[in-house]
C-alpha cells in the first residue's frame, strides 16, 4: 500500500565488502525505472561515481580467458560491466551451472543455444559465469557476452583487451538487437575500446570514430571470429 501511494521507490544495494552502493529506481511516477546511481561510501558520506563502468571492470591489465566486456544499458545510461566464465572439467554425474549478477535459467538456454548452432558442446563441463562488481544484469542484451566469455574460457583463448559486446541471442541461434545501440556504443568509445561486436541491426549507419563495428547475424558468426 505504501509502495501504491508514493511517487518513487528506491532500492538501496551493496556488498558489504565493497564501498560502493547502488540506488536502482523500481517505480518513479514523474521518470523512468530501472534507473541505477553509482555512489562510493567514503569517510564523509556517500558520494556519487562520476565514471561508473570503471568499477564494472576487473583490475587486471592483461588478456584472460573468459572474460568480456558487456555493453549494458541500466536506465538510461550505458554502463560497461565486465563478465568472466570459468568452464571446467566435471568431476561429478551432473555438471554444475552457476551464474552470479545473471539469470540462472538463461545460463542453461544459451548453453543448449551454443550447442545447437555454434557446435560448441558443455555437457561435460562446470560452468560459472559472474558479473563484476556485485551489479546485477537483467537484460537479455548480455546474452552474446555471456557467450563469448564461455567460449574464451572453454578454449582458453583470450578476447581482444579493448573488445566490448551485446546482444540478444534467441533459441534460433540469430543475434537480436538491443535498445539504444548508438549509445551504447559511444559509451564504448569514450571509454577506450576500439572494437565492437553488436547485432547486424544495431550497426550504425555512419562510423563512429575510434571504434571498429563487427556487425553479426548469427551466434556462429560471432564465435567463428576467435577460434
Amino acid at each position: 500500500m505504501l509502495e501504491h501511494i508514493v511517487d518513487t521507490v528506491l532500492y538501496f544495494e551493496g556488498d558489504t565488502h565493497q564501498s560502493f552502493r547502488l540506488i536502482r529506481a523500481f517505480k518513479n511516477r514523474f521518470g523512468a525505472v530501472n534507473e541505477l546511481g553509482v555512489f562510493a561510501m567514503t569517510e564523509k558520506g556517500l558520494k556519487g561515481v562520476p565514471n561508473p563502468s570503471a568499477i564494472f571492470l576487473s583490475g587486471h591489465t592483461g588478456e584472460a580467458p573468459g572474460s568480456c566486456i558487456l555493453v549494458a544499458q541500466e536506465g538510461t545510461r550505458p554502463l560497461l560491466v565486465e563478465i568472466q566464465a570459468l568452464v571446467d572439467e566435471a568431476h561429478a554425474p551432473n555438471p554444475r551451472r552457476l551464474s552470479v549478477g545473471l539469470e540462472q535459467n538463461r545460463l542453461a538456454m544459451l548453453l543448449a543455444v551454443l550447442h545447437r548452432h555454434a557446435g560448441i558442446a558443455c555437457f561435460d563441463q562446470d560452468v560459472f559465469v559472474n558479473a563484476v562488481g556485485g551489479v546485477r544484469i537483467s537484460e537479455p542484451a548480455a546474452d552474446l557476452a555471456v557467450l563469448l566469455a564461455i567460449v574464451s574460457s572453454l578454449r582458453n583463448k583470450p578476447l581482444p583487451k579493448k573488445l566490448a559486446v551485446f546482444g540478444e541471442v534467441g533459441l534460433a541461434g540469430e543475434v537480436r538487437p538491443a535498445p539504444r545501440g548508438q549509445e551504447r556504443l559511444r559509451e564504448a568509445a569514450k571509454l577506450g575500446f576500439t572494437q565492437a561486436i553488436v547485432p547486424k541491426a544495431n550497426a550504425p549507419k555512419q562510423p563512429i570514430e575510434g571504434i571498429e563495428i563487427i556487425a553479426v547475424e548469427r551466434v556462429l558468426d560471432a564465435v567463428s571470429r576467435f577460434r
